[in-house]
């Protein structure tokens, strides 16, 4: 792996507490299943790809000086994802994320990301104070941003000379986060990967097909984007073409953590060189050998 390999992953760090079955559910439904706590967090769900990948993520997050924040920097550690720049918090609690999945997909979940929220721009500390980057020495390679910062800190990201030159790669964490990264939305240098419903609330409209939510966001400025829509097509799209491919088909087996599984793959793919429509065929590949259970590798 060449040096393009080292990613910073900015964003949420947390215990994804994560209740799973078979049967199809609706609200005030009570059924059996299978209850799991597993290291989550869409900028630590990315990171984990990537060492999968065979990347370098270095992470950048918010964790509690608490019993649950040790054991998650443990966890993160003995995965290969590189801890030392992580701010540990002394007065806040280590995030936590829970959701339930049922027949079909997901249900419902809940983000306790306030933490993160709260730390603000001490998790920024290593690109202002020389450790990873500083304004006289900008930061060139990769950073994979999720939507859980505050609207104030992502668009402090989006002005920050240290970060001027990165290939800033951004997921909106959820359709409710959505508009807190408009503000990045027009920075050059900058790939949006986002589900349908989170570009059509970024485009303050519905779309029917992944193609028409890139050309959309195109439109609104943004200089490349990747719109996936579950078991339908994926587009990738900039100024100079539009590309759409098929996911393989699979049958779901866990939905949470699929869509950054598939931009950490795609952000390895491109990485390493690989070709645009080939990146895009291997992360979809990727994604779906995820969703339906099986090695995430």
């Amino acid at each position: 792996m060449n040096e393009q390999s080292h990613i910073l992953c900015i964003g949420a760090a947390l215990w994804d507490i994560i209740g799973r079955t078979p049967a199809p559910m609706r609200i005030g439904s009570d059924v059996a299943g299978r209850i799991a706590r597993i290291p989550g967090g869409v900028a630590l769900n990315i990171a984990m790809a990537l060492v999968r990948a065979g990347a370098r993520p270095d992470l950048l997050a918010a964790v509690g000086q608490d019993a649950a924040g040790d054991a998650l920097v443990a966890d993160m550690a003995a995965y290969g994802v590189s801890v030392q720049h992580l701010y540990r918090a002394p007065d806040l609690p280590t995030d936590t994320y829970m959701a339930i999945e049922g027949a079909g997909g997901l249900i419902a979940a809940i983000a306790d990301v306030h933490s993160l929220e709260m730390a603000g721009a001490k998790v920024l500390a290593p690109l202002r104070d020389g450790r990873l980057a500083s304004d006289a020495a900008p930061w060139h390679g990769m950073i994979a941003l999720d939507g859980n910062l505050t609207v104030a800190l992502l668009a402090e990201i989006g002005s920050a000379p240290a970060l001027a030159q990165a290939d800033l790669r951004v997921a909106p964490a959820s359709p409710g986060k959505g508009e807190r990264v408009l503000p990045l939305l027009k920075r050059p240098g900058t790939v949006f990967y986002v589900n349908l419903e989170e570009a059509g609330l970024l485009c303050g409209t519905e779309f029917d097909g992944s193609a028409a939510a890139a050309r959309g966001l195109l439109a609104r400025g943004a200089r490349r984007v990747l719109v996936t829509d579950g078991a339908r097509d994926t587009t990738d799209a900039c100024a100079d073409a539009v590309l759409t491919q098929a996911p393989p088909q699979v049958q779901a087996a866990r939905v949470t953590g699929a869509g950054d599984t598939f931009m950490a793959a795609h952000m390895a793919a491109e990485a390493q060189g690989m070709a645009r429509e080939d990146a895009l065929r291997h992360a979809l590949k990727v994604a779906a050998n995820y969703v339906a259970g099986g090695p995430e590798h």
